[in-house]
């Protein structure tokens, strides 16, 4: 059975605020729910967020798309 998604901590990444950027596009963290700018993004906080947890999937958080990414496989999922 799939794990239940975790609820969006935040609107938009908190750390692209705290910097006064902008997210290009933004990503979820499947494991805790926090939301990250994409490694397009100036900050790359998603991908931060991977190196600093460990939290292995995420996906976009973009209206309209479903994917997922696995930083551990390097591969949609």
């Amino acid at each position: 059975m799939p794990r239940p998604e975790p609820a969006p901590l935040h609107e938009t990444c908190p750390e692209c605020l705290a910097d006064g950027t902008n997210p290009v596009q933004l990503r979820l963290c499947l494991t805790c729910g926090h939301v990250g700018c994409c490694d397009s993004s100036q900050g790359r906080h998603a991908t931060g967020h991977f190196g600093a947890t460990g939290h292995p999937v995420m996906r976009t958080f973009e209206p309209g798309e479903a994917w997922r990414w696995c930083f551990v496989d390097e591969a949609l999922v």
